[in-house]
């Protein structure tokens, strides 16, 4: 039996990578490859890019709505809603960036397609991890949507340290923030707050009111010591309207009268009675109208 060998010559054949039917492969960490985004050091480089983009894009979505912010407020437009609609555009600028990103990446091109495909399963997964998120961002629109309170309204809600009072401050897209008088921050899930009974204190009529009563001695005209008391109140700065000036008590002592004034807020009260108080005593002397003696038992 004969050994046979074949050979096979190739010197004829057109060589295929010159020709460029084969090309080299790319090498991940090649410096001369950065602008391509199917390396490591051109992916990363893009990325970078794009988020700096995304930063000047959603600082600039900032200041536009703070611009238009002031405008409205000058308007008198309820800034609530475009607070809440500007933080939801800044999410979704970033979020654009990051599907534009993941489009022109060709590692992050297959894992976007392979997410579309398996979309349903991921929104079913992702409602159970995130109830509690995505039911606050749901209660945030509703919220902005129906507006049962806006910026600045004074609420009366329920807390684990009790029933607080405070002015809403914010509402962003997780959480609702309210001030309280002595400047804590009470923050709120959205969802908490709008399921839960929420008194809203400044749809009530704004103000408060202050009472004013004089007894006057049992021979004294009640007339003129009302139109005194009237008079004084209607020229006080801090007088929003006088709801009225009535007797409401009679005795041996005396007439008890009470002149009810509606101020400005719970801060002028006992300043504005103070006031009432003293120019009702300089007039009452002044013009003769006794007031009652009360006489104080000895201890």
């Amino acid at each position: 039996m004969t050994n046979t060998q074949y050979t096979t010559n190739l010197s004829g054949l057109p060589n295929l990578a010159e020709a460029g039917a084969i090309k080299p492969p790319v090498e991940f960490w090649d410096p001369h490859n950065l602008s391509d985004p199917g390396t490591w050091l051109g992916a990363i480089l893009l990325a970078f890019i794009f988020i700096v983009v995304a930063w000047i894009a959603g600082r600039a979505v900032r200041l536009a709505i703070h611009r238009f912010l002031d405008r409205t407020a000058k308007a008198g437009v309820d800034p609530t809603g475009i607070r809440f609609l500007g933080q939801l555009a800044n999410v979704g600028v970033y979020i654009f960036t990051f599907l534009i990103y993941s489009h022109i990446v060709p590692a992050l091109h297959n894992l976007g397609t392979a997410w579309l495909t398996s979309m349903g399963v991921l929104s079913v997964v992702l409602g159970l991890a995130a109830q509690s998120t995505l039911g606050n961002f749901i209660s945030g629109v509703s919220l902005v949507l129906y507006r049962p309170f806006r910026l600045g309204d004074r609420l009366q809600v329920a807390c684990p340290t009790g029933t607080e009072i405070g002015t809403v401050e914010n509402i962003n897209l997780g959480y609702t923030v309210l001030r309280t008088a002595d400047e804590r921050r009470l923050v709120i899930p959205n969802n908490t707050i709008a399921s839960q009974a929420t008194v809203n204190l400044s749809s009530i009529r704004k103000g408060a009111a202050c009472n004013v009563t004089i007894t006057l001695a049992a021979s004294a005209d009640v007339a003129p010591a009302r139109k005194i008391l009237v008079d004084l109140a209607q020229a006080h700065v801090k007088t929003i309207s006088i709801e009225g000036c009535n007797v409401t008590a009679v005795s041996g002592i005396g007439t008890t009268i009470t002149l009810s004034v509606w101020c400005v807020n719970d801060d002028t009260v006992t300043p504005l009675r103070s006031d009432l108080l003293e120019g009702a005593k300089k007039q009452f002397d002044a013009a003769g109208i006794k007031m009652a003696r009360w006489t104080q038992p000895l201890k």
